[in-house]
């Protein structure tokens, strides 16, 4: 089963995740808002980047009514949400809110809706109006991936073990989510000097884009777009992932196994290693260890072996090694206990987990990102070469 996060909480980790200081222009905003009339008073919250993470901000709802204001050095992409009265707002699961992007910039931002926010419209200044474009344009392909979401997450635990199921849910997503692909960059070739096509393009990168696919259309934004500072750190980004294209050396790194012994990837030169990001906290990499066991069972004798590598933090150690014992993991195991700071996944900019890399006995780059029935196909393709060398 593949990792299926929703469009809408990808965008919240990439709006959130690092500071979004556009052009230098800045001033005072002001953010206004009519819902519903019926709406019970309430709060809206405006979750904001900052240089340590995000700040959040708060006004009181009234009738439908809220006002935000504020000053910014340049232009700031934040999300607002609305909670309701014994519906606390919980700051670690904004995304359960179902918050709307919006731009925070020079002027007033009105936000209207006849009920509630999820059906807002949001104008009033340059930024909004595109953003509102862009979500008129991605509507009903972003609905059809939530519903795949949704019904993902309504099934029993059993009923995600059924193959059939999954097939059918990756096979729509992956449909979804393509057919979403060519309407971002429909947007984005439409509108070069926008910096919501910038957040566009990241939007259709995903956490781990490709660069033959993105640098291209990165190159076709306007100049403006390109060296703003979220856009020279896009522009550093795709050199970093140019540096890791299928077919280049893998960066080399040094670090602990589970015992405390120093294990460098370069000890592994001479054969197919897969290097499998993972942690013990994470659901997703849980569910395809079965997978990757079976595969190291099967190819272990074919110049074939897997590193993992463990985003866990200091006070998640007990767990890792409790992870590795239930999972059934026989190969080596490393990590510096850093969390997402962990220094080969910053090496290899991992931004999500899992992740993987099958780099060949040359120490280059094979294959990037092949789980389920994938990795086991890619693994026969190569390995009887491999073996006859």
């Amino acid at each position: 089963m593949k990792t299926l996060p929703t469009r809408r909480a990808l965008s919240l980790a990439l709006s959130l995740g690092a500071p979004t200081l556009l052009f230098a222009q800045g001033g005072a905003y002001t953010v206004q808002g009519q819902l519903s009339k019926k709406l019970p008073t309430g709060k809206a919250y405006i979750l904001m980047p900052s240089p340590t993470g995000f700040q959040l901000d708060s006004a009181a709802v009234n009738k439908g009514r809220f006002t935000f204001k504020g000053n910014v050095t340049a232009p700031v992409k934040a999300q607002l949400l609305v909670a309701q009265p014994g519906h606390p707002f919980f700051l670690n699961r904004p995304s359960h809110y179902q918050p709307i992007t919006i731009f925070l910039e020079p002027g007033t931002a009105r936000v209207l809706s006849p009920d509630s926010l999820a059906h807002a419209t949001i104008g009033g200044t340059a930024l909004n109006v595109d953003q509102q474009r862009l979500k008129q344009l991605t509507q009903l392909t972003t609905a059809r991936m939530d519903a795949v979401m949704a019904e993902w997450r309504a099934a029993t635990p059993e009923k995600r073990k059924d193959k059939a199921f999954e097939d059918s849910i990756d096979k729509r997503n992956d449909e979804a989510e393509a057919a979403n692909n060519v309407l971002l960059k429909q947007f984005i070739q439409s509108h070069p000097n926008s910096l919501v096509s910038l957040y566009a393009l990241e939007d259709l990168g995903g956490f781990a884009p490709d660069a033959a696919v993105v640098g291209p259309i990165f190159e076709g934004l306007t100049p403006s777009v390109r060296q703003s500072a979220r856009g020279q750190r896009y522009a550093t980004k795709l050199d970093k992932i140019r540096k890791l294209a299928i077919g280049a050396v893998a960066p080399d790194f040094t670090q602990a196994d589970a015992t405390g012994k120093q294990v460098k990837l370069s000890d592994f030169r001479g054969k197919y290693v897969l290097v499998d990001f993972w942690a013990s906290w994470c659901g997703p990499c849980r569910r395809e260890n079965p997978n990757v066991v079976a595969n190291y069972n099967k190819f272990r004798d074919k110049n074939f072996t897997v590193l993992g590598v463990s985003l866990d933090q200091p006070s998640g150690r007990d767990a890792w090694l409790k992870a590795i014992d239930t999972d059934g993991l026989a190969w080596t195991q490393v990590s510096d206990l850093k969390g997402w700071k962990n220094e080969a996944a910053q090496l290899y900019d991992i931004q999500a987990i899992p992740q993987n890399l099958l780099i060949g006995p040359d120490g280059r780059i094979v294959a990037k990102n092949i789980r389920g029935e994938e990795l086991g196909q890619k693994l026969a393709a190569v390995l009887p070469t491999a073996s006859a060398q």
